[in-house]
């Protein structure tokens, strides 16, 4: 038997190796295995559809002239991407096209399913055999891209999400699995992509479901025998928003079921959207074949949002409210509510009932007693941002003075005081400290530390100013 697939193969990954980091060699290239070579047409087998559309995506040019360097001019490349189920395992043949553009030639497998299947189909969200198209996607119309606010705390969540939305199933991040702490914005952000798909794509049949809905349903769908109904269902969803995924674990039956719409929909170009407390790594109580197709895709985090991040998020809220509050009541909310955005948006909320049900007006005053209540502890971590802020207004002078490369003394002594209060009322390591304030090393925070105190020991009107600034961080 000829092995010159095999020997013109080997070719192309030695040139290959040498023009493309190790670990990626190791994960995209070694994986393939050569097929057969006729006249300048290499076939190799590529293990998904997945593999296949990033080895296009991420690979094209290097691929493309390896070929024509081993081949020479007129090569052609040809994929079979092996996707095959419990009774048929013959691979779908993709041929080298040149652009982007591909498809797969075949009809793309299903999940086999008893003769039954064939009986109409029972919709556990709406009334029985309604049409495809109006199955609800039950999505919040106010989540969308245009009411989430992006800052570092979600930029590349929100990036993803958006060019999701902008091609569903087309892109490389299928699965997109979001993940984050409670009350990050993962809902929201799952489901302003499944608002954007229905807008851009009217036909395209979405649906968001929690985790927990999920098995409910199912469990309800094994107890009447209906289980190829609910596969049914879920097997004709265009774009999948299921929240909560790590809901999942330990329940092996709804495990196996999802595993097996899953496998669907991806094989089928379909959109997969899923959120998570965790990153799939760190899932416990789920299986490893599952875990995998987590990573087949992007996965990305949502992480507490920043100082500014928050005020806009609070701007935002009351603007669309219809209210007035004045910065120094926001600065003060989002400088001690700075664990989750739900948190944050409550204590607003709060804060503008208590005024309504008492018919006073929203000052410092009554915010900071409403947070107290609120906070379990009031006097929690500041952050360097809203320290920075306090100092300078105190001195008013802006806060990017701070970062400018002068020996001003009343910018120095601001900057020492901001250091000061930073590694008292923080956690931040000096050397955090310093990078955040005029990008200075830990040596120069321990320094402006000791020069206040002795200040403070030395100087009556520095003194007062120490503890007017304590009083306003502390408030």
């Amino acid at each position: 038997m000829s092995k010159e697939h095999w020997t013109a193969w080997e070719s192309c990954l030695r040139i290959i190796r040498d023009n493309v980091p190790a670990g990626s060699f190791k994960t995209w290239f070694e994986p393939i295995v050569p097929v057969k070579l006729d006249d300048k047409v290499l076939t190799i087998q590529v293990p998904s559809a997945f593999f296949y559309e990033y080895l296009e995506e991420q690979f094209i040019d290097i691929l493309r002239k390896t070929l024509r360097m081993v081949l020479g001019t007129g090569a052609k490349l040809e994929y079979n991407v092996v996707m095959g189920t419990n009774h048929n395992d013959m691979p779908y043949t993709i041929k080298y096209p040149t652009n982007n553009n591909f498809k797969i030639q075949n009809k793309p497998l299903t999940i086999p399913m008893s003769p039954e299947d064939k009986a109409p189909i029972k919709n556990p969200f709406v009334i029985p055999g309604i049409q495809k198209l109006q199955i609800d996607p039950q999505l919040k119309q106010e989540n969308t891209f245009e009411n989430f606010v992006e800052g570092e705390c979600n930029r590349l969540a929100r990036s993803a999400g958006y060019a999701v939305s902008q091609n569903p199933g087309g892109t490389a991040f299928n699965p997109l699995m979001i993940y984050g702490n409670s009350g990050l914005g993962k809902t929201h952000l799952a489901q302003a992509i499944g608002i954007e798909v229905k807008e851009k794509y009217p036909d395209k049949v979405v649906l968001y479901v929690n985790a927990n809905k999920f098995q409910t349903q199912f469990t309800e769908a094994t107890r009447n025998n209906n289980r190829n109904d609910f596969l049914n269902f879920y097997q004709m969803i265009d774009v999948l928003i299921l929240d909560d995924v790590h809901e999942f674990a330990g329940k092996e039956k709804t495990q196996e079921t999802f595993f097996h719409i899953f496998n669907h929909l991806h094989q089928t170009g379909r959109q997969l959207i899923l959120t998570s407390d965790k990153p799939p790594i760190e899932l416990k109580g789920m299986e490893q074949r599952l875990l995998s197709r987590f990573k087949w895709g992007l996965t990305a985090d949502l992480t507490v949002p920043d100082f500014e991040t928050r005020m806009e998020i609070l701007k935002r809220k009351v603007y669309k409210d219809g209210i007035e509050l004045s910065e120094e009541v926001l600065e003060y909310i989002a400088s001690h509510i700075t664990n989750n955005i739900r948190e944050l948006e409550g204590a607003l909320v709060s804060l503008l009932a208590q005024s309504m049900l008492n018919k006073k007006e929203i000052t410092l005053d009554l915010a900071s007693k409403l947070i107290n209540k609120l906070v379990k502890n009031s006097r929690r971590e500041l952050s360097i941002e809203y320290i920075s802020k306090v100092v300078c207004d105190y001195f008013s002078m802006p806060v990017e003075s701070l970062q400018a490369k002068t020996r001003k003394r009343e910018v120095v002594q601001a900057r020492q005081l901001t250091m000061y209060f930073s590694k008292t009322m923080t956690k931040y390591s000096l050397a955090s400290i310093g990078a955040q304030i005029g990008n200075k090393d830990h040596a120069t925070v321990l320094h402006a530390c000791k020069t206040v105190n002795n200040l403070k020991e030395t100087d009556k009107n520095f003194r007062h100013y120490v503890d007017e600034i304590e009083k306003k961080l502390k408030m």
